[in-house]
């Protein structure tokens, strides 16, 4: 019989990516929804509400691995108080229901695989590069971070390999940043924000898919960054994808001042950032299919 992940926010842009390449594997995937959904011959759906404390239990308890992506958007809407709370109640709260059901019925998985975001060294810009020993920024992303990852750690207690995946923007056709950002460029309004010298960590989706993968089939336990090693900066990432629609950027930078006036404290998600280091997970043998940003990018506009 197959071994079963079950996976949170399986039905976001990079869950529904993972579920199909988890299914390619020979895994059956499970995934939990807010919603009644019809059980396919590939997907075990079960229904949940974290807001309200509800899990159907079959679904750890049938589950020989659990994925945790579920998470409301860090750029979806401005960073009020009450938005921050949802931001990190999101992440949280699913990981706390989920082991008081592993707790209640002694149930032990092969590994917690969860994702984090690179947005734990904090949101500003220099030239060091984070290695996951960096130590974390007290800042709004560094401390959702910690919260977020600390939660995981209770999952050590019962014996489980935990994982934890620090993810930098990830690059997909249509979806996630691409769905963000492309439709300006493509209509000749590309420009770069602020000084553009932020670096910008990425990832496309089928190389962040089969990092999940091998935190599955592996060993791999903590954290690690997944992230191209590379020199991309904002302006880098506006020219080549202006470049890849036919055209040089013509329009001036978009001041900082602007972008804190239409966002306020969100503006430091897209003005700031740092080099990440992917040598941790390269010394697994993980080998990165996308390292060369104008690819990654004429994959997901062609």
């Amino acid at each position: 019989m197959s071994q079963n992940v079950l996976l949170t926010g399986g039905s976001g842009f990079i869950g529904k990516h993972l579920t199909k390449v988890l299914i390619a594997g020979g895994y059956s995937v499970s995934v939990l929804s807010r919603s009644d959904k019809e059980n396919t011959d590939k997907i075990t759906y079960y229904k949940w509400n974290p807001d309200k404390d509800f899990i159907d239990k079959n679904a750890v308890l049938n589950a020989d691995f659990i994925i945790h992506l579920a998470g409301e958007g860090i750029v979806e809407k401005r960073w009020t108080e009450k938005r921050k709370k949802e931001i990190l109640e999101s992440r949280v709260k699913p990981i706390d229901l989920i082991f008081s059901v592993l707790e209640k019925n002694n149930k032990k998985l092969n590994a917690f695989i969860s994702a984090s975001a690179v947005g734990i060294y904090g949101a500003f810009t220099s030239d060091r590069i984070c290695t996951e020993t960096t130590p974390p920024e007290n800042d709004f992303l560094g401390t959702t971070c910690q919260i977020w990852e600390a939660a995981l750690d209770k999952f050590e207690n019962l014996g489980i390999r935990t994982v934890k995946i620090r993810t930098g923007i990830v690059l997909g056709k249509d979806e996630g940043f691409m769905k963000k950002v492309a439709p300006n460029f493509k209509s000749g309004f590309g420009a770069v924000l602020g000084d553009g010298k932020q670096y910008i960590p990425w990832i496309h989706v089928e190389d962040l898919c089969q990092i999940y993968c091998k935190a599955v089939t592996d060993e791999l336990h903590g954290p690690y960054n997944a992230a191209v090693s590379d020199n991309t900066t904002n302006k880098s990432l506006s020219k080549t994808l202006a470049s890849l629609y036919g055209y040089t950027i013509w329009l001036p930078n978009i001041p900082a001042f602007v972008l804190k006036m239409a966002l306020g404290e969100m503006s430091a998600a897209v003005l700031t950032g740092q080099r990440v280091s992917s040598e941790k997970i390269e010394n697994t043998g993980f080998e990165f299919q996308f390292t060369d940003l104008e690819k990654a990018l004429s994959s997901c506009i062609h």
